[in-house]
């Protein structure tokens, strides 16, 4: 190589690692910002905990193939290299050991990740006869109401209110039916590493169980109109005992039966209670 492309190699390598480190300068991070940005969480439920695993074993297969066709580019590069007075090689039209290599094993690649995404997957969408509690979330625009159906009692938000709180008991199976009485939605809570859409005309389930004393942060996770950035929400994860008083508080201050398409209805009767305001309507 000769000097001048030498010292054209080393600029472009300072320009490039010029260029990372101002997009993480203009991004406004911190080097306690990358966990966050590579998604390195600790899952706080049973379900999250298999849904780690297959980040992490989709990760590690992807930092593989990264190092063998980085090695492999960075061999012929330095094998390759033009040299000096170096007559043109012998050009070859085919090489089928080397052609089929690389249709097989990224074939393999992906057989194997859809192997183990399947295997999780049907693990993750299985919901027992008998949870321990059933929630109904109804996704509106645009806020949230959670109907804790055995303990026939709702909490409801507001567009314009505070933000509606779920109240979830640790260590116990949750049932959860999504449902909307308007666009499609989604319901996101990213500590519990899983997400769900909510569609009109279809009811989604599925079942966790909080494994980790906090509170977390929710969301809607699917573009569903002009204030769908306010569709957030709150996830308590507390003790049974907790649990059991926050329901006798919900009942104490009135708010008996299931919340439906603005509707209070008793899941034991079935007779309409009342009417809720649900965006304006009333």
């Amino acid at each position: 190589m000769s000097r001048s492309s030498a010292s054209r190699a080393r600029r472009g390598l300072l320009a490039g690692a010029g260029l990372a480190a101002a997009a993480v300068v203009l991004s406004g991070c911190s080097p306690a910002d990358i966990p966050h940005m590579l998604d390195i969480s600790s899952p706080v439920t049973k379900q999250g905990e298999r849904i780690f695993d297959l980040w992490q074993g989709s990760w590690v297969a992807a930092w593989a193939v990264g190092a063998i066709t980085w090695g492999l580019i960075l061999w012929a590069v330095v094998a390759y290299r033009r040299r000096a007075a170096a007559h043109t090689p012998s050009q070859t039209r085919y090489n089928l050991p080397i052609e089929a290599m690389y249709t097989i094993v990224p074939l393999i690649v992906i057989m194997v990740l859809f192997g183990y995404t399947a295997r999780d997957q049907t693990e993750l969408l299985k919901v027992s006869a008998h949870p321990q509690n059933t929630v109904n979330v109804v996704a509106f625009r645009w806020s949230w109401t959670f109907n804790y159906v055995d303990q026939n009692t709702y909490d409801v938000g507001a567009p314009a209110g505070p933000l509606p709180t779920l109240y979830l008991p640790v260590g116990e199976t949750v049932k959860f039916t999504l449902t909307s009485p308007d666009v499609i939605h989604s319901f996101w809570i990213p500590a519990f590493l899983f997400k769900m859409d909510v569609i009109p005309g279809k009811t989604n389930q599925f079942e966790l169980t909080p494994t980790k004393l906090g509170t977390y942060s929710g969301k809607c996770a699917e573009l569903c109109g002009v204030d769908h950035s306010r569709m957030l929400f709150v996830v308590k994860v507390v003790t049974p005992d907790e649990f059991t008083q926050h329901m006798a508080d919900l009942r104490a201050s009135g708010q008996v039966g299931l919340l439906d398409t603005g509707r209070v209805t008793n899941s034991v009767t079935g007779d309409v209670q009342g009417r809720t305001t649900i965006g304006g309507s009333s």
